[in-house]
C-alpha cells in the first residue's frame, strides 16, 4: 500500500513538472488516499498486536 502511494506521489511530481496539471492533481489525490489507508491499517495492526500481548515494535 505504501509502495503504491509513493508511486502515485512520484507520478504526480513528474506530471506536474511536465505540465500535466490535471494528471498531477489526480495522482496526488490518489496518493493521499492510499497513504491515509496505509496509516489506518498500520494503527489497526498496532492496536491488534497490543491487545494480543505481542510487541508492537
Amino acid at each position: 500500500m505504501l509502495g503504491w502511494a509513493l508511486t502515485f506521489a512520484i507520478l504526480a511530481i513528474l506530471a506536474g513538472l511536465l505540465g500535466f496539471v490535471a494528471l498531477a492533481g489526480l495522482a496526488a489525490s490518489i496518493a493521499k488516499i492510499l497513504f491515509v489507508i496505509f496509516l489506518a491499517l498500520l494503527v489497526i495492526s498496532f492496536i491488534m498486536r497490543a491487545l494480543r500481548g505481542d510487541s508492537v515494535v
